[in-house]
């Protein structure tokens, strides 16, 4: 499948179409045929003229001014993690650069000594692209996914396993594009190859990439189906480790002294 060209007026478009018209504001008293706002309402909301929005979504116009990017930014009443998107695809000079020099694979010997004094957890490093790089033995243990060699998207859209690890893959498969969306908004250059690949690889991941659905979930809880234990619920937190190489940190761990506790204990 062709690669989309023109990203800022399809997630312009996906964003839109999200919008409820009368919580809007929009009064309309037709009976609508479309989804969310329409262009021309949008438009008018942000204050601009509806043909000038339309080159825009068209992608005949790619370099809207600051300030029309926060008015429609408003209107579309996108969060934090969209806004940057948002702006990776409209002012990508804007963004710091990645660069091909990086050692983006080699996790530093300090973190490396933190996992293994995290003998109990699971926990594990990745790169931009979801690769895992290193991590605890529980972590295997747990997820198969979240061992070196692995890939965290791959594992989810291409195999088999994953549909029975993850008893919400649904919703697991939806927050891992999503989450790969962010990231791509400030490692563009690093990681186009890898979307490309997986839209060509996943009709699944390529229908869920073009929702253009964009935020990260740093913290909450996941449901996992380990053998031989059953469904662990397990909560997480992810750090991000300063240094350019762009690697996360993930932390798995069960509330004190629920079911989940004693049986990641005895697994450990």
């Amino acid at each position: 499948m062709a690669r989309d060209d023109n990203q800022l007026g399809s997630f312009l478009r996906s964003r839109r179409e999200k919008i409820d018209a009368a919580s809007a504001g929009v009064v309309d008293n037709t009976r609508r045929r479309v989804k969310g706002l329409r262009r021309e309402e949008l438009a008018l909301l942000a204050g601009l003229s509806p043909s000038y929005y339309a080159r825009i979504e068209q992608g005949r116009d790619r370099n809207p001014s600051r300030e029309i990017l926060e008015a429609l930014a408003g209107v579309l009443r996108l969060d934090d993690t969209e806004r940057a998107y948002l702006w990776s695809l409209a002012m990508p000079s804007l963004v710091p650069a990645d660069s091909d020099a990086l050692p983006a694979h080699t996790v530093r010997p300090g973190v490396l000594r933190l996992l293994e004094r995290w003998a109990d957890l699971p926990a594990f490093v990745v790169a931009p692209n979801r690769d895992v790089l290193a991590g605890t033995a529980l972590s295997a243990r747990v997820n198969p996914a979240w061992s070196p060699g692995h890939n965290l998207i791959e594992f989810t859209f291409l195999d088999p396993r994953a549909r029975d690890v993850y008893p919400d893959w649904d919703e697991i498969a939806l927050q891992a594009v999503a989450g790969l969306r962010a990231t791509v908004a400030t490692r563009r250059t690093e990681l186009d190859g890898f979307v490309a690949s997986m839209r060509e690889r996943s009709e699944t991941f390529r229908a869920l990439w073009d929702s253009h659905d964009v935020y990260e979930r740093s913290t909450g809880e996941k449901r996992l189906a380990v053998d031989g234990l059953g469904i662990l619920r397990l909560s997480f937190e992810t750090f991000a480790l300063t240094g350019l190489e762009g690697h996360v940190l993930y932390l798995y761990f069960p509330q004190p002294g629920s079911p989940d506790d004693e049986a990641l204990r005895g697994l450990a």
